[in-house]
């Protein structure tokens, strides 16, 4: 598939959106993983950009953090990614993709809409995250599976909910008017329609 100028910048702009949700923090004492907005900007850049641009988007920050950048809290290099949250981070991407995926194949019209469109984001989102996030964090920490539960999962799941809620109401009415293939289709091509 041959990426457009317009998806690119799409993707860089969806990127930076990451980097400052990643500053939205709040640590809770007990726990390693602070809460964060990170997770609906991932949500955001699949339900909008598509699965390949929200791939791209979200893999961006990923490698650039790895590469030594400081783009999530304000840190870079591979010690974020091998640190307590580092499972949580490398399945971003692939969250992105699996949502675009699955809400190109889905009306979102109506209440049915929205609601099959939630579906999608609590479970690719925010739940197929905690996959790899919880295993990783309970390794880092060395502390057992239980543990990990109660320290990387369960204080987040209200959280995660609203936050899929809100992915929802915001994708499902853009989608309508303005489908991925619109935001980061050819721009060239665009522009060859708009003047025959």
């Amino acid at each position: 598939m041959k990426l457009s100028l317009r998806g690119i910048v799409f993707s860089a702009l969806m990127a930076a959106i990451l980097v400052l949700f990643g500053y939205i923090s709040i640590p809770i004492g007990f726990s390693p993983v602070p809460i964060t907005l990170q997770t609906l900007a991932v949500m955001l850049a699949g339900g909008l950009l598509g699965p390949l641009y929200g791939f791209l988007s979200i893999a961006l920050v990923v490698i650039l953090t790895a590469l030594g950048f400081p783009l999530l809290h304000g840190a870079g290099g591979l010690a974020v990614l091998l640190g307590p949250t580092g499972g949580y981070v490398i399945m971003w991407p692939f969250a992105a993709l699996l949502i675009g995926l699955l809400l190109a194949r889905i009306k979102l019209k109506g209440i049915g809409g929205y609601v099959l469109a939630f579906v999608v984001f609590e479970l690719f989102g925010s739940l197929l995250i905690y996959v790899s996030g919880v295993p990783w964090l309970a390794y880092a920490y060395k502390m057992s599976l239980p543990e990990a539960m109660i320290q990387g999962f369960y204080p987040y799941i209200i959280g995660d909910l609203i936050k899929a809620l809100f992915a929802a109401i915001i994708i499902a009415p853009v989608r309508m008017v303005f489908p991925p293939q619109r935001l980061t289709g050819n721009l060239n091509s665009t522009i060859v329609k708009a003047e025959s």
